[in-house]
């Protein structure tokens, strides 16, 4: 019988992606997420909120398109779906941390960072992306990434 481990998480991208280069022709593209969660106090109608911080990666093989690092921008709405695990490791003062970390299988931009780069303030980002003349869909709704894109 075949399970599966998926998450679908929606959130801000808290900093501009980055790309390093591991072995094997292999790519890791990685930035952190923002999931922010409110409600109310149920004793004191206090409004409360957390934000749980997701570090993410997509992975890419050397030599792939790497077109999706113009979109994972701080500030930039994402859904995302993939394989999420707990990173367990030891601080500098010797205490045990644990982060959440996600294997991006996925990518969806909902909202475009504004700290996309154009060629005047008076661009907006669907005008940027018909200005490409790559074969994507000017539709930011239609953009994503899959599996086998990486």
């Amino acid at each position: 019988m075949a399970t599966v481990f998926e998450t679908r998480l929606i959130g801000n991208i808290g900093r501009d992606a980055t790309v390093k280069q591991v072995d094997r022709g292999r790519i890791a593209i990685n930035f952190p997420v923002a999931h922010n969660k409110t409600w109310r106090d149920k004793r004191t109608g206090e409004q409360k909120s957390k934000t749980t911080w997701v570090n993410c990666t997509i992975w890419k093989k050397e030599g792939a398109n790497m077109r999706i690092l113009d979109f994972l921008k701080s500030g930039a709405l994402v859904e995302l779906l993939g394989t999420p695990f707990a990173k367990a490791y030891e601080q500098e003062n010797g205490s045990i941390r644990t982060e959440i970390r996600l294997n991006v299988a996925q990518t969806n931009i909902l909202r475009p960072s504004k700290n996309v780069t154009s060629s005047s303030d008076d661009d907006t980002y669907d005008r940027e992306v018909e200005d490409d003349n790559d074969d994507i869909d000017d539709n930011l709704e239609n953009f994503s990434l899959t599996e086998d894109d990486f």
